[in-house]
């Protein structure tokens, strides 16, 4: 059997001093903006995706918001934003990470979405 278009597709990214390093193999079609409190103060732009498709390595460092609904992961070095995921819910197939982890031509031109997290 063949291997899938999502199979090739590979972005590697890092946090800014590179101990935390991500890979995603998914193609973003928008970039979400976050006006939650937490969101709008690390400026990430977020692209969800399943956790399938997302690989992390390094040690990162969570933090749960005031809700506990999710963990939102950081490098412990250099403070920048990776990831989040969901706390406690194994059957929510999503999670969400930082596009800024990326070269810029993967997100740049990207149409954004604003999320309104500050209503929730």
């Amino acid at each position: 059997m063949g291997r899938g278009t999502a199979d090739l597709i590979r972005h590697a990214g890092s946090c800014h001093c590179g101990r935390i390093r991500a890979e995603l193999r998914d193609q973003p079609q928008e970039a979400g903006e976050c006006n939650c409190s937490l969101c709008r103060r690390t400026g990430a732009l977020w692209h969800y995706c399943s956790p399938t498709l997302v690989t992390i390595t390094g040690d990162c460092t969570g933090y749960i918001q005031g809700d506990r609904t999710l963990t939102n992961w950081h490098c412990g070095t250099c403070g920048i934003a990776t990831h989040w995921t969901i706390l406690d819910d194994s059957s929510y197939d999503r999670m969400g990470i930082n596009l800024r982890l990326f070269d810029p031509a993967l997100w740049q031109d990207l149409p954004r979405r604003l999320i309104d997290g500050a209503s929730f």
